[in-house]
């Protein structure tokens, strides 16, 4: 496994009214994070929240190209993000020990926090289709070019992997600067990982390796 120092690029927030960022998402122009009791969107160019849906958002966050999918305690909701209603909801695989959520290859990839899993999850039904095995308590979880990236946060430590999606081997470990973990996880498509600070109440982006 390659082990390096996490780059970190910038930080935003913290932002007013809110106290914890559990999941993160981007959908090419703004990055949405959930706040608990709401998912909050802003434009990382000005950093002010030009977006706020009242809705349960305790963990992870994930966009498929049109739709906000949002894990709320036991379930998973798919919203709209023009209006912010709620169209459908599915149930976690975890029954609310679930964090991360991902979309990639027409499947949602939900993190078992304590249970160190990664379960691919048919995004109307869902139905595990397949599960990872990961070592490490599992944040937030993102695709990028074929590749497999997932937080962690244990024991006051927190590192981004790359992991094999088959064997959950991990290939590449970035740590995170001391005192700064990962509650959520997410690419912006190119060169950025965008990472949920938790309580800090903030997002650290850090540099993608190559």
């Amino acid at each position: 496994m390659k082990r390096s120092n996490a780059e970190v690029i910038c930080e935003y927030g913290p932002f007013p009214g809110v106290e914890e960022v559990a999941g993160v998402t981007y959908d090419g122009e703004r990055i949405w994070f959930a706040a608990g009791d709401k998912l909050a969107a802003f434009d990382p160019t000005i950093e002010a929240v030009q977006r706020i849906i009242d809705v349960a958002a305790q963990a992870g966050t994930a966009f498929d190209g049109r739709h906000l999918f949002q894990i709320a305690e036991s379930r998973i909701q798919k919203i709209d993000p023009a209006t912010g209603q709620v169209l459908a909801t599915i149930p976690a695989p975890g029954g609310g020990g679930d964090s991360g959520l991902a979309w990639a290859e027409g499947a949602l990839w939900v993190g078992q926090y304590r249970d160190r899993r990664i379960h691919q999850i048919d995004p109307e039904t869902g139905a595990i289709l397949r599960t990872i095995a990961c070592d490490r308590f599992v944040t937030g979880v993102t695709w990028v070019d074929g590749e497999l990236w997932h937080g962690t946060w244990e024991d006051g430590e927190s590192d981004v992997r790359h992991i094999d999606p088959v064997t959950g081997e991990v290939l590449e470990s970035l740590q995170m600067p001391s005192g700064v973990g990962v509650s959520g996880l997410e690419s912006d498509g190119g060169g950025r990982f965008f990472c949920g600070g938790g309580s800090s109440g903030r997002i650290v982006t850090i540099r993608r390796p190559g």
